[in-house]
């Protein structure tokens, strides 16, 4: 490697030391904007997020982040300690943060106005006894964008959730000196807190049925017997930190009553939900196409049809066939409800609507629905798209692409020497070396990406809005950060890396596509794997 190439890539490191620092900044201030009232116990960290910014980019000449970090600075001096923030104050925050924002997106990401990729601020919190342990922990959390601290007391844990409360502990029974000292203290910080924390308890010992009893009731979600690995508790801590993520019903509206229709928008939207209202029956198929609703809710009777004939319209459609269908009446003739709901409905609301009663219906329904969704269109191990949803989607968005003239890449990914992994360490290790990188992908990429596991040990990536050349840069700096990541197994560490390929589509099929991408994959493994190939 001459010396220009070496340049070249510390130029990339300390960049990325840049941008990563930049997104710790926008997260702080994201939890500050939607929620005004920690805003004041969140100052003092968020100018110290700014301040170590503006250090690094000046170190590292990166002027937009410096520009945008000592603005910020400039606003938070006129934020006196122990004061609430003012709207206006806030306003000009919002305004910098933003700046920020536009210097650390990708060159794609500018074109579309996406956010960039925000690596989590809630902390989690370790309290083990074994320290090491504890260290090497936080290690690997970094590497999947999470923000962990250990502590050395249970004081000092209960100060530091007092302060801010986390998205999850990872609790040892006994951490204290004392037995079931671990299990005390979790019942002191429970009861502190509305909900509870999720707790993930290690423990030594097998544990009686007492103690696990005693765990579970003050929120322990897991007990580790014996002890777990790393990788094993980054599973699970993603699970708890991202249980609750969740993106809003999409529920369909129709009803020839313009008064009742506005009512149900209005009940929907303060739930939280995405609702898509038409009063006229005849712009069903336009309005299924439009809006692709997850749950549809119909009048029974209306102007020129039933809400039964409706449904059978619907239900004529193999996309919609799954999707539940509400239907509301003032009819209370149970025998009339019981015949409307076996000609292609799910369930029946009478008139007038309790609200309360309409929200966990839909909740209900609409739970149930994705679930059934995911398990056909997603991979069990990872729970990424499986190989037909993904060419599903990769045609999809390939018309889209076409319709809007807009660049689209896909990518294909191989992990290296995958086989050797299992008849090393077993099925169990490359199992989990799956998921691990399925989780790396998932936190790294944006929401508009579409990533499904394509068969065995490889990975496919849809990137919409995307040039080849920028879909190749994302995923080698995924593709370097993945190869550092200390794998385990047992008391033996080591490391996985994974070949690429990318290709951009260019008015050819998504079979073309695929096949173009495999090829760059190929060439890939052959010069020495570890790389991301260009398709020519």
């Amino acid at each position: 490697m001459n010396d220009e190439s070496q340049k070249e890539k510390l130029r990339q490191h300390f960049a990325r030391r840049v941008t990563t620092q930049a997104r710790v900044v926008l997260d702080t201030w994201q939890k500050i904007s939607e929620n005004r009232g920690q805003a004041e116990s969140l100052r003092e960290l968020f100018a110290a997020d700014t301040d170590k910014l503006v250090r690094y980019a000046l170190r590292f000449e990166m002027n937009d982040h410096a520009v945008a970090g000592k603005r910020i600075l400039q606003l938070l001096a006129s934020w006196a300690p122990g004061t609430a923030l003012d709207d206006n104050l806030a306003a000009q925050l919002q305004e910098a943060t933003g700046s920020l924002c536009q210097s650390t997106q990708r060159r794609s990401d500018q074109a579309t106005g996406q956010a960039p990729q925000q690596y989590r601020r809630t902390p989690v919190y370790i309290a083990l006894e074994n320290s090491e342990t504890a260290n090497r922990l936080i290690r690997q959390l970094e590497f999947f964008g999470f923000r962990a601290a250990a502590f050395g007391t249970a004081r000092e844990l209960v100060e530091a959730c007092n302060q801010s409360k986390p998205e999850t502990i990872l609790m040892d029974v006994n951490f204290g000196g004392s037995a079931l000292a671990g299990i005390s203290t979790v019942e002191q910080l429970q009861a502190r807190h509305e909900t509870p924390i999720p707790i993930i308890f290690v423990s030594e010992d097998d544990g009686t049925i007492e103690t696990r009893l005693r765990a579970s009731r003050c929120g322990g979600e897991e007990f580790f017997y014996p002890a777990v690995d790393p990788g094993q508790l980054i599973e699970k801590i993603e699970t708890y930190c991202n249980g609750n993520s969740s993106e809003p019903y999409k529920v369909l509206v129709l009803d020839d009553s313009r008064a009742q229709a506005k009512f149900m928008e209005t009940v929907l939207k303060r739930a939280g939900m995405n609702a898509y209202v038409i009063t006229d029956p005849m712009q069903i198929i336009n309005a299924l196409d439009e809006f692709s609703p997850e749950i549809i809710i119909l009048d029974m009777y209306m102007p020129g049809c039933t809400g039964t004939e409706i449904a059978r319209v619907i239900r004529q459609q193999d996309k919609f066939h799954s999707v539940p269908i509400i239907y509301l009446s003032a009819e209370e003739d149970v025998n009339k409800q019981l015949q409307a709901m076996s000609l292609g409905g799910d369930d029946f609301l009478t008139k007038p609507i309790d609200p309360k009663h309409l929200v966990a219906t839909i909740h209900n329904r609409g739970r149930r629905a994705r679930s059934l969704l995911a398990l056909m269109i997603r991979d069990s191990l990872t729970g990424l798209y499986n190989h037909t949803h993904t060419l599903y989607l990769l045609e999809q968005e390939i018309v889209r692409a076409r319709q809007k003239d807009q660049p689209l890449a896909f990518a294909m990914i191989d992990i290296d020497e995958f086989k050797k992994v299992n008849d090393t360490y077993g099925h169990p290790i490359g199992d989990r070396i799956l998921r691990s990188l399925s989780m790396f992908l998932k936190q790294r990429l944006r929401k508009t990406d579409h990533i499904g596991r394509y068969g065995g040990e490889e990975f496919a990536v849809i990137l919409p809005n995307t040039s080849a050349r920028d879909a190749q840069n994302v995923l080698d700096e995924i593709r370097q950060r993945f190869s550092e990541l200390q794998q385990q197994a047992g008391e033996q560490e080591f490391r996985v890396s994974f070949s690429c390929g990318v290709a951009d589509w260019q008015g050819d099929s998504a079979q073309s596509l695929c096949e173009r991408a495999d090829q760059a994959l190929y060439r890939s493994k052959e010069h020495g794997r570890n790389q991301i190939s260009l398709a020519s």
